[in-house]
């Protein structure tokens, strides 16, 4: 004997009963036989949502942003009054946010706190970096697949789309994703529908849209490589993170927090720096902004934190702690500019800054003795950045 199971309306299989000897089921009650199909599809039900639950647990351990300890905006320079005020104005809306900015500067911070003073804040974020979705399972990850949809996929899996229903998703180096997929993502956002990898089912998602790039996407799209559509769709509402350089004193306020943290994990009493390293730390360019400086800030502890140290009222931070040269506003002054210098003649914007980057990554990686990961750090690049800027440079032999 058999019955279709039905689960929200919808039919999800058939359940069968199997007896030796004829006649088995004449007498069943229906009522009984009613009540042990509806407690069957109560269970399959069950089991379904215990399933979903434990997927949105898992990826969210992995995904969702970070304790509040880390949230605070630092900064009371006129340009980070300007960014938090826009924050306050775009926060309550739903409108989709792309976040610019250069490498280092806290644009994931932005997303934070864009998410945490929005109508959403008590809903999860789900975090995903463009950058390092494979282009092979970069659909599979954002919209999810069903078991079979491809070689490895043994069981249905819940994308990075589903797990931030009714919260938000943040879309970080947005810049980097293929072009094969932004043509999906601009499906989703247009008309708010997902379909798993595998499935023809097309299902309902609520999500908050926010994006962050380091890269010029208007010139990524006159060049072809992002579609303009897309493009618009993001950037309904875009917000600009000013670069360390441009905060000012700022710089010290970031300084006393990282050195606060790392008296914690080091186990010191305080840590503070004398007059010349904080002249030091003002002057400098930082090309690698906030990351950059917290990078630092870390060695410089580390270093003066011997045994003998560690028993003091407090460490002095002395210039020479610091991987920085006094009064030198540009580290990377030894580079040669002839290719951007001043000419008579028009000069291609594009090639002279290839050329300079050319030459900036090959001094790096001689400096780290070809060491790709220490280049990508001093860099303060993403290795799989790194990597790609290797290949489009034509640099791919180092």
């Amino acid at each position: 004997m058999g019955v279709t199971l039905f689960i929200d309306g919808e039919p999800w299989g058939v359940l069968t009963l199997d007896a030796l000897s004829p006649g088995t089921f004449d007498n069943i009650d229906p009522m009984e036989f009613s009540t042990f199909i509806s407690l069957t599809a109560a269970t399959v039900k069950a089991a379904g949502l215990i399933t979903s639950l434990e997927q949105r647990v898992r990826y969210a351990t992995q995904t969702v942003f970070k304790e509040n300890a880390d949230q605070d905006m630092i900064g009371e320079s006129d340009c980070m009054k300007t960014l938090r005020n826009e924050i306050s104005i775009v926060a309550p809306s739903e409108l989709a946010v792309l976040i610019l900015g250069e490498t280092g500067v806290g644009k994931e911070l932005v997303a934070q706190r864009i998410h945490m003073e929005s109508n959403r804040a008590d809903q999860v974020m789900v975090y995903v970096n463009c950058a390092a979705l494979p282009e092979s399972i970069a659909e599979s990850e954002l919209f999810g697949h069903t078991k079979g949809a491809f070689s490895g996929a043994i069981s249905d899996r819940t994308g990075k789309f589903e797990l931030a229903d009714g919260g938000t998703l943040f879309l970080d180096e947005i810049g980097e994703l293929p072009l094969s997929l932004q043509a999906k993502l601009l499906r989703t956002l247009q008309n708010g529908d997902i379909q798993r990898v595998g499935s023809d089912r097309q299902i309902k998602v609520n999500v908050r849209i926010i994006a962050a790039t380091n890269r010029n996407l208007q010139q990524e799209v006159s060049a072809g490589l992002f579609r303009p559509d897309l493009y618009h769709r993001l950037a309904v509402y875009p917000m600009q993170v000013p670069a360390l350089r441009e905060r000012g004193k700022d710089v010290l306020l970031l300084t006393g927090a990282f050195l606060e943290k790392n008296q914690q994990r080091l186990g010191i009493k305080k840590l503070r720096l004398d007059q010349s390293a904080k002249q030091a730390l003002l002057a400098y360019h930082w090309p690698g902004n906030i990351r950059e400086l917290e990078h630092l800030l870390s060695r410089a502890a580390l270093k003066s934190a011997t045994q003998e140290n560690r028993q003091a009222d407090f460490i002095t931070l002395s210039l020479a702690y610091l991987d920085i040269m006094p009064n030198q506003p540009k580290p990377m002054s030894d580079i040669p500019f002839n290719t951007v210098t001043e000419q008579a003649a028009p000069i291609d914007f594009k090639s002279a800054v290839d050329e300079f980057q050319r030459q900036l990554i090959q001094q790096q990686l001689a400096k780290q003795q070809g060491n790709m990961a220490a280049t990508a750090r001093m860099l303060g690049l993403d290795r799989g950045n790194f990597h790609r800027l290797l290949k489009r440079l034509e640099l791919s032999g180092f």
